[in-house]
């Protein structure tokens, strides 16, 4: 519910309303003048689709501080804070859909540009890959356990995750991973280097923070096999 969304940053909030009107740019010099900066504009960020009203919204703020009698009944209120939730909500659903189809569109347009490459292999599933440096050593299973480098980036350049910035190469069982490395880290053999573009529904498909994003890993196969005891 939005009234236990917003409740505890408005009651700081309103410590700076008690002498009328905010001022246009705060000094954010010490730690309660940045905490409230902080709070405010995390309620501005949850009120974004909302049709708010300042003077209003301040006129509450100073009541409710204050416990001056209130201009709308706590049914009214009730009512308005719910139907008001609910268009924020309707409106993140809809912000949120155009995110998906926007990245839906550059990862389709970046895979297209890619497949062209020189040296771009696109396999059955429609994995891309290249080899960088042809390794030497043993080649792996879907079974087996894999020391890689690796660094991955979406289509806009954005690294996102790096064993490299890490400074430690990542451990892992090669069928513990998303279905575009499992099959491209077996394309591979030891002391390798390759770029893998992966499609969305070989990644994360819809879920999580990179939900329908085209992924980019460029990947140094280091070990296959369980890494020995004490290393």
């Amino acid at each position: 519910m939005l009234r236990s969304l917003v409740r505890a940053p408005l009651a700081v909030s309103l410590a700076l309303l008690t002498t009328g009107a905010l001022a246009a740019d705060p000094a954010l010099t010490d730690e309660a003048s940045k905490s409230s900066y902080a709070l405010g504009y995390q309620l501005g960020r949850d009120m974004v689709g909302a049709d708010i009203r300042n003077d209003a919204m301040l006129k509450g703020l100073q009541d409710g501080r204050t416990g001056a009698k209130p201009a709308l009944s706590q049914e009214e209120m009730g009512r308005l804070l719910t139907s008001l939730q609910q268009k924020i909500n309707e409106q993140r659903q809809k912000t949120a859909q155009e995110e998906l189809q926007k990245t839906a569109a550059a990862g389709a347009a970046f895979l297209a540009t890619n497949a062209k490459n020189p040296g771009v292999k696109t396999t059955a599933s429609g994995l891309q890959y290249k080899i960088i440096t042809q390794g030497t050593g043993k080649k792996p299973t879907a079974s087996d356990t894999v020391t890689v480098n690796y660094r991955g980036t979406l289509v806009d350049g954005k690294e996102f995750d790096s064993s490299y910035s890490r400074g430690q190469p990542a451990t892992f069982p090669l069928n513990g991973v998303i279905p575009g490395w499992t099959e491209g880290v077996q394309l591979m053999q030891e002391g390798g280097k390759a770029q893998f573009v992966i499609p969305a529904n070989l990644a994360y498909a819809g879920q999580g923070p990179l939900a329908n994003q085209v992924l980019i890993f460029d990947v140094e196969l280091l070990k296959v096999g369980a890494p020995e005891a004490g290393k």
